[in-house]
């Protein structure tokens, strides 16, 4: 059993997001079984669920002429265009079915602002809108984050990096994580969060 000042951070590992869904990471199912077995390992526990409004501005489909995966401008810099997914209440937006909710805390829902995404489990993409988790973890003198689930090269990158910024420990465990690797998302996400000073295993 890791240390009270020790959580884990389980990203994501929502339907649409695994295999069948409408945002599907390759292999995103795997590490349901394996992160099951290390939420035992914690004593404290926290999800992270995607939770888009309909016609969220981060949907390509609210864009007229773009596709997903392509990159527009927004305010708060640039945004890449997804398939509609995580939809609030969808079937989609519910966690993978095999994953162990029981264990967890907290859960945090983000990206339900319709004017902005939110990768990290700290901040929207602005940087700067809080989520809360950030208050909750200090109030339970948590230091040290280990973050697994999906995907490793967006919402555990943005996750990891900004929790390092905040000054706690980070590491990932990339084997509880999958990858989308648009572009070359995921050596950039690897080099970003060593930089932040992320340690990452696996």
């Amino acid at each position: 059993m890791r240390g009270s000042e020790h959580a884990l951070i389980v990203i994501d590992v929502q339907k649409d997001f695994c295999p069948g869904g409408a945002l599907a990471v390759q292999d995103g199912d795997a590490i349901v079984a394996g992160i099951n077995a290390q939420m035992a390992e914690f004593q404290t526990v926290v999800l992270t669920q995607d939770w888009h409004p309909v016609g969220h501005s981060s949907f390509a489909s609210s864009h007229p002429g773009k596709a997903p995966y392509e990159v527009i401008e927004m305010p708060y810099g640039p945004q890449v265009l997804w398939p509609d997914h995580c939809i609030q209440g969808s079937d989609g937006a519910a966690f993978h079915s095999s994953l162990a909710t029981d264990p967890a805390q907290m859960i945090v829902r983000k990206g339900f602002r319709p004017e902005i995404d939110s990768y990290s489990a700290f901040f929207e993409n602005d940087h700067q809108t809080p989520t809360g988790l950030d208050g909750y973890l200090r109030t339970r003198s948590i230091t040290k984050l280990t973050l697994v689930g999906l995907a490793l090269d967006f919402c555990v990158n943005f996750s990891a990096v900004d929790g390092a910024h905040l000054g706690y420990k980070v590491e990932v465990d990339q084997t509880l994580c999958r990858a989308i690797d648009l572009d070359g998302s995921l050596e950039m996400a690897r080099a970003g969060m060593k930089e932040a000073g992320v340690t990452l295993h696996g």
